[in-house]
């Protein structure tokens, strides 16, 4: 028989004899002999060879060919092979409700922890996240240089956030971005884009614009969404063994506006909790539904959409627009004419600029430096 034994304590092969005595597979090689209980052997087939090892000598090893191997212990290989099977079923079940626990706590565990979380987080700790997410958001989203703009859109900002049960002072400004945004930061930070800004109609439709985001400050939803994406983060670390700083990223990104979402509901409570915010200062609450519509003016409405908005993160325009025209009630308007003209030139950027040659603009790319240095003159766009 061609058999190879290998005793563990060396690399040599030794020349050996494997017989089966009943129930014990015995081992003669190098001068020992050795009985190995069939119960206590694991068999590894690989190609034509079949490795023999026992479970009190993990490091020693019977090697032959599965052809002598087959005839040597007849069925009792089929009895081994289906043990090895059974190991390998099991594990491969247990790997699979791993995943599937793993899948159920991010999209089920970490979104219902968001919430009781962020409501236990010290008022002091949102701060230095928001200050530290404000400075990192600002080398992307510059502020705008108006001053006289920013001080009307700040004091409105002091006026809605006076009605809010928040701890946080309400900080608003203007940015330079090529997007039609708005989007609260930890600790009290409101940005609004100046795209948004000439999308608004009327102060009205900016007043809503700017108490819903003020209701998501107050209702602590800007850190459900940090800790959700803190959540995924750490529990991205723990799969991959740590070291990857996939937590301190997942921080990092939710500073991001783009990683600032939040659920349907937080987005409804926010819309009906802004309408508040503008009722108690006695302002008019009628320019947040105008403001859905047109938002909604471009989406498709059929039954496939209005299906998959119970799939969507974010509730349908044109729905929202509809509660917010039944929940919505007559007031003073947030701003007089002249501080309306004021705000819509806070960010003095030509209506003929792409986004992309605005973004080539405020990074410097492109064009000699006298060109960029003309088009800073007369479109200031950060400080």
């Amino acid at each position: 028989m061609n058999a190879r034994f290998y005793n563990g304590r060396s690399a040599e092969a030794h020349e050996a004899e494997a017989a089966l005595d009943g129930e014990v597979l015995r081992i003669v090689a190098d001068g020992e002999t050795r009985d190995w209980r069939l119960k206590d052997v694991t068999v590894e087939i690989e190609a034509d060879q079949a490795r023999v090892s026992h479970r009190k000598e993990r490091d020693a090893r019977l090697v032959l060919p599965v052809g002598d191997w087959t005839p040597l212990v007849g069925d009792r290989l089929a009895h081994l092979v289906r043990g090895r099977r059974r190991r390998e079923l099991w594990l491969v079940g247990g790997l699979t409700a791993a995943a599937a626990g793993v899948v159920l706590f991010v999209t089920v565990g970490v979104p219902a922890l968001s919430g009781p979380v962020a409501r236990a987080t010290p008022v002091s700790m949102e701060q230095r996240m928001g200050d530290n997410f404000n400075g990192q958001i600002s080398t992307f989203f510059q502020t705008c240089d108006d001053a006289e703009g920013q001080r009307v859109l700040a004091a409105l900002g002091d006026r809605i956030g006076a009605q809010a049960d928040t701890p946080f002072d309400i900080r608003v400004r203007a940015v330079d971005a090529p997007m039609v945004n708005a989007f609260a930061l930890p600790g009290g930070y409101i940005l609004i884009t100046d795209d948004l800004i000439r999308e608004a109609t009327s102060p009205d439709e900016l007043s809503a614009v700017i108490a819903h985001e003020v209701a998501h400050v107050e209702k602590r939803h800007v850190m459900q969404a940090v800790w959700r994406n803190f959540g995924v983060g750490m529990l991205l670390d723990l799969i991959v063994g740590g070291g990857t700083g996939a937590g301190q990223q997942a921080v990092i990104l939710a500073g991001q506006a783009s990683e600032l979402s939040y659920s349907r509901s937080a987005e409804l409570e926010a819309d009906s909790r802004g309408q508040a915010l503008l009722h108690a200062d006695g302002l008019t609450s009628t320019g947040m539904a105008p403001f859905f519509e047109r938002m909604a003016a471009g989406e498709a409405h059929d039954t496939v959409n209005d299906a998959a908005e119970f799939l969507a993160t974010h509730p349908d325009s044109r729905r929202r627009a509809g509660a917010a025209r039944a929940a919505q009630r007559p007031g003073r308007s947030a701003l007089t004419a002249e501080e309306w003209r004021t705000v819509k030139g806070v960010c003095a950027v030509e209506e003929s600029e792409s986004p992309v040659d605005r973004l080539k603009r405020r990074f410097g790319i492109g064009g000699d430096a006298s060109d960029t240095d003309e088009r800073l003159e007369v479109r200031p766009h950060g400080q």
